[in-house]
């Protein structure tokens, strides 16, 4: 079952809106536009996990004011639950794997750091977590400006706020990541390509700062491999799988950290670090996890 995606306004009075209803498209953008229409629209046609809801809820939306609602879960307790246990068994994964834990501790530190927020969205997909988004209540945002009135700020603390405001999840970053969600949810992926898949994507040799990169770097080429060769198993008539499900994780790189930790996990841990928390149980002793 595909999320139902907030309906967006059809009028809009930002600047970009106008500019868009005062000048004309040049006819290249015409033409990009309706190809990219047409695709779009034949892709969500053959998806069965969106052809019951509005195609044009799904489209991306001309007014750019609208992405940049900030958004909150819809039902938090429930979702947040969810969410923890898939951060989890995120975790596990990654203990599970002797290859990984006979990394030195600082490289195990750098994958994690890198890898954590693809690995869950794989994990969000493989559990098919359905959540909903809505609005941030206006007494919240109230209530945000009325205490950071209350006293003037050092430069210090005028740059957490800044930063606490930025980090506020937007509706196109959720979009983006429902997108990645539902793209793997048409591969429609079997228990061992999530796990080979999520070994290709942990071992990256490309994280700055490595000091085993070949050792990695040989790992990730082994874990595609054996990927490749389950894919052509269970799908022999099917040559381009492959391509199809490592181009389905290069979206899931542009999914930020800050979103997935605002929207899931912030209500949860406060304002707790959440990768001092992941470290922690990353290097927790076998019995606790």
């Amino acid at each position: 079952m595909m999320f139902p995606l907030e309906e967006m306004k059809t009028t809009c009075h930002c600047s970009g809106y106008r500019e868009q209803q005062h000048q004309p498209h040049t006819i290249l953008y015409n033409i990009l536009s309706r190809a990219d229409s047409k695709y779009n629209n034949n892709s969500l046609i053959h998806n069965k996990h969106v052809n019951q809801y509005n195609y044009n809820m799904i489209m991306p939306h001309n007014c750019h004011c609208e992405w940049r609602r900030a958004v909150c879960l819809k039902n938090p307790e429930g979702t947040c639950q969810v969410a923890s246990d898939v951060l989890v068994k995120t975790i596990r994964f990654m203990k599970s794997l002797p290859s990984f834990r006979q990394l030195p501790v600082e490289d195990q530190l750098s994958l994690l750091r890198d890898c954590w927020v693809p690995l869950f969205s794989l994990g969000l997909a493989q559990e098919r977590t359905v959540f909903e988004v809505m609005d941030v209540p206006q007494a919240s945002m109230l209530r945000r400006i009325l205490l950071n009135s209350q006293a003037p700020h050092s430069e210090e603390e005028q740059e957490e706020e800044d930063e606490g405001k930025r980090s506020l999840p937007m509706l196109a970053g959720v979009h983006k990541l429902r997108c990645c969600l539902n793209r793997l949810w048409t591969l429609n992926l079997s228990p061992k390509e999530y796990a080979y898949l999520k070994g290709a994507m942990l071992f990256n040799p490309d994280v700055p700062g490595l000091s085993t990169t070949v050792f990695i770097d040989s790992l990730q080429q082994e874990a595609q491999r054996a990927l490749q060769e389950v894919v052509l198993t269970l799908h022999p008539g099917d040559s381009g799988r492959f391509s199809r499900i490592l181009l389905s994780t290069f979206a899931l790189q542009a999914v930020s950290q800050s979103l997935i930790t605002e929207l899931f996990f912030r209500p949860v841990i406060g304002q707790a670090n959440l990768f001092d928390l992941l470290s922690e149980m990353l290097f927790m002793r076998q019995e606790y996890s």
